[in-house]
């Protein structure tokens, strides 16, 4: 199995998954594109109700199916269209980012952020600065080898 180390070749491009809240990440990405706001086009993104509808469980099978980082993005504390939903998420990701590492996944490669649907230059720094995190950090392998021991 390779072992994970900073991407030394040339041509690495580092494979993100977005999993962010309809009402206001997605909102904001929506507006960063509409803007035609340059970023990498490494971000797929997996639209939820809410950033409380993340299960970590979502980001470990992100992983294992070949991602090299993910970012989880709601609304900011306080303005959650379901109330408390970013509280909870907020909660969550604290202890699982602390998990990660006892998984063997770089806590480095979960990004946790709060984007109103009004910050299309927010969004496109958090994937920007994520890509550009991930892409030093280089490929991540040791996941995906449990993926295909899975396939029959």
């Amino acid at each position: 199995m390779p072992s994970e180390t900073p991407a030394a070749c040339t041509g690495y491009e580092p494979k993100i998954v977005a999993f962010v809240c309809t009402w206001c990440t997605y909102t904001g990405a929506d507006l960063a594109g509409t803007s035609r706001l340059q970023m990498p086009p490494n971000v797929r993104v997996v639209r939820l109700n809410c950033s409380s509808r993340v299960d970590p469980l979502f980001v470990m099978k992100a992983f294992e199916r070949g991602a090299d980082g993910v970012i989880v993005s709601g609304c900011h504390p306080g303005d959650c269209h379901y109330s408390t939903g970013n509280y909870f998420a907020r909660r969550r990701f604290a202890i699982f980012n602390e998990l990660l590492d006892f998984m063997g996944v770089d806590s480095r490669r979960l990004t946790m952020s709060w984007v109103s649907a009004s910050q299309g230059g927010k969004w496109r720094d958090v994937v920007s600065e994520t890509v550009a995190h991930v892409k030093e950090l280089g490929p991540f392998h040791r996941y995906r080898q449990l993926e295909r021991e899975e396939r029959p």
